[in-house]
């Protein structure tokens, strides 16, 4: 499925990914390949996400931290949209 991860300064990544857990304001949830469509607040906390092939522009790479094959962006609040295999985070 696709991600991108946009902030209101620059769009931080768009790229492949196999899964994306969020912090929903109820709780973390993930999204795996053909996810039902969903649209949800985001609470403060971290985006986590891996896949094969994920990539990350050179001047956005300091704000994401890999961990056990994880990548992780710490965000303050947002939403996200689920629709047609492609996950779109609109971040603070």
């Amino acid at each position: 499925m696709k991600l991108e991860i946009i902030t209101p300064e620059a769009t931080l990544i768009n790229t492949e990914v196999n899964s994306v857990t969020v912090p929903g304001i109820n709780g973390s949830f993930q999204m795996l390949d053909n996810h039902a469509p969903i649209v949800s607040f985001l609470a403060k906390g971290n985006v986590k996400f891996n896949g094969g092939a994920v990539n990350i522009e050179e001047e956005f790479q300091e704000m994401f931290t890999k961990k056990d094959g994880d990548y992780l962006l710490a965000i303050k609040s947002g939403t996200i949209e689920m629709r047609d295999n492609k996950v779109i985070i609109l971040a603070d």
